[in-house]
């Protein structure tokens, strides 16, 4: 008889996506591709499809928390990401919950739907400044984001670099700023910075696709890659490159571009 072969263990602590687009859908599906087993801590369900954001209805923050106690006490993350936190009350619980626990954090702070709509009560803005970012291994804004955590629009490579410097200089943990949106450049790049070591990524722009959740797909990439053992460097590179793979193989599903993430 054999053996069961072990494999490794990723949490992912977001929104649902009615779409399956993006949230949790998107981060079990990438954690599921890289060979890792993923567990989930619901923070909000959405009604929501590649085109707009229809309503959010919040999880209470005690049953965040209770499902991240019974994640821990049967398993052990060897990274975990967050995503859609929604509110203060759930940033404070997430935030206390790994305050001490030594664990790869990997924090996309997610503020606004790829269709407009905000993702983030301006009154937890705040708590994920000072509460939640502090305890990051890694940060990973869009540009849109990043532009909200320094008070400055981004609008070139330069001003990606500095604001990637300027996010580690305020937190003390390294910054991925993804540049996706950048206009006038034939590539898409993202820049990591930890204080040390600075990876200025770049992949050519797929055209003809409209993607929705690629930002949620990279950063559960890195956790991913995290939890088989990588390197933070390492990881940021290889989720890049997997990112990027999956646009590149996106399929139609009803008429809407979906990441090919498998």
């Amino acid at each position: 008889m054999s053996r069961i072969k072990k494999i490794p263990v990723a949490l992912t602590i977001a929104g649902s996506d009615s779409g399956g687009g993006a949230g949790i859908q998107a981060d079990l599906k990438t954690f599921a591709s890289l060979g890792v087993h993923g567990t989930s801590a619901i923070t909000c369900i959405t009604a929501q499809n590649p085109k707009s954001v229809l309503g959010i209805q919040a999880i209470s923050a005690d049953m965040v928390k209770k499902q991240l106690e019974a994640i821990f006490a049967e398993f052990q993350p060897r990274a975990v990401k967050t995503g859609m936190l929604f509110s203060e009350e759930i940033i404070c619980v997430v935030a206390d919950f790994f305050q001490k626990r030594r664990v790869p954090l990997i924090v996309d702070p997610v503020m606004i739907a790829t269709s407009g709509a905000s993702l983030l009560k301006n009154s937890a803005v705040q708590a994920l400044d000072k509460k939640l970012l502090p305890l990051a291994t890694l940060i990973t804004p869009n540009l849109d984001e990043a532009a909200v955590l320094i008070g400055q629009k981004i609008s070139n490579v330069d001003e990606l670099r500095s604001a990637a410097k300027e996010i580690h200089l305020r937190f003390g943990c390294a910054t991925l700023v993804k540049g996706g949106h950048l206009r006038g450049s034939t590539h898409a790049f993202d820049c990591f910075y930890d204080g040390k070591n600075e990876l200025l990524l770049r992949a050519k722009f797929i055209t003809g696709i409209s993607t929705h959740g690629t930002g949620c797909t990279y950063s559960a990439a890195i956790a991913g890659y995290l939890a088989n053992g990588h390197k933070l460097p390492d990881s940021v590179k290889l989720a890049k490159k997997f990112i990027t793979q999956a646009i590149r193989n996106s399929v139609k599903a009803s008429g809407h571009d979906v990441l090919r993430n498998f």
